[in-house]
């Protein structure tokens, strides 16, 4: 079995439930074991700073250094614990010493077998702004959208002010529903990408009549997959 890398911190509480939905995954009852994993937790605040200012190079930097040091404990591969940190998730892979594991190939994976072709992008203002999302699910013939832009200010700011702080809001929740609604209801979207590792901590399957592709539970599996298998998807 592989031993797992994982970039964490971004944030912390979706770390947290990467490692508990990995465990999760590998538990037998009668038995204690469990993969082995090297968890490198980096601030949040740096690595929002730099999407901030757009210094895309330093952020690669940043994070090529974090995956070296994985390596250097002891992984066979790792995953980046965030989806927008994989707007250099190709410039990072060339120069990762370890296999990565993309959230959002292993999404639009998902997104194909579901057999959806439009789909919603919830995320941090930096997730959809930035057009890394597209290309994959384009060549895949799956077109995504992103709210707009006052909705995407929501979004953002109540990510950045109480989710990724692990606070968690029923007003917040409706309001985030009401953006998937419009979604919907505009642009006739099959499918919302939850586009934050964080957003699955505050929108659960059913709190809206359509389907959730959960980033984080999607990454996880890929992950576990890899590390039994050698296989992504």
């Amino acid at each position: 079995m592989k031993t797992i890398g994982m970039i964490g911190g971004l944030g912390p509480e979706s770390t947290v439930d990467y490692y508990q939905r990995i465990i999760e995954a590998f538990r037998v009852p009668g038995s204690l074991a469990a993969p082995e994993m090297v968890i490198y937790s980096v601030s949040l605040q740096e690595v929002m700073d730099l999407a901030a200012k757009r210094e895309w190079n330093h952020l690669v930097y940043l994070l090529v250094q974090k995956v070296r040091a994985l390596h250097k404990a002891g992984a066979d591969f790792a995953i980046i614990t965030a989806n927008t940190p994989h707007v250099v998730f190709d410039e990072v892979q060339a120069k990762s010493p370890i296999p990565l594991i993309s959230i959002v190939a292993a999404t639009c994976e998902r997104a194909k077998e579901l057999g959806v072709k439009k789909v919603g992008l919830l995320g941090t203002r930096f997730t959809m702004e930035e057009n890394f999302f597209a290309p994959p699910f384009a060549a895949a013939d799956i077109s995504v959208v992103v709210p707009s832009a006052e909705d995407q200010r929501y979004i953002h700011d109540k990510l950045m002010t109480e989710i990724e702080l692990g606070i968690i809001k029923d007003d917040t929740r409706k309001g985030l529903i009401d953006i998937i609604a419009r979604l919907v209801r505009d642009e006739q979207v099959e499918a919302i990408i939850l586009g934050c590792t964080e957003l699955p901590l505050i929108l659960k399957d059913g709190d809206f009549d359509t389907t959730f592709l959960n980033t984080t539970a999607i990454h996880v599996e890929s992950v576990v997959r890899y590390c039994r298998e050698g296989r992504k998807w």
